[in-house]
């Protein structure tokens, strides 16, 4: 029997394992209960992951934008 590290069952999750591989998980899954809950670990984390959302705080943008016009106003001629 094989030892499947998270990395290969990650692999296995994007579908990027070679056919060989791939049938010997799917073999390992039907009687290794372990590497179904460590497969099962992974997959709901990657579906609490597809669920987050991440965006910059107000003050981050504020300070980007009031960047963004400094430098605006740096480049354009004084009258």
């Amino acid at each position: 029997m094989h030892n499947f590290t998270p990395e290969d069952l990650l692999r296995f999750m994007y579908k990027e394992t070679s056919s060989t591989q791939t049938a010997q998980i799917l073999a390992a899954l039907e009687s290794d209960w372990s590497l179904r809950e460590k497969l099962e670990v992974i997959s709901s984390a990657q579906k609490r992951l597809k669920k987050l959302s991440l965006s910059p705080s107000k003050r981050t943008l504020e300070n980007i934008m009031n960047y963004a016009e400094k430098g605006i106003a740096e480049l354009s001629p004084q009258f």
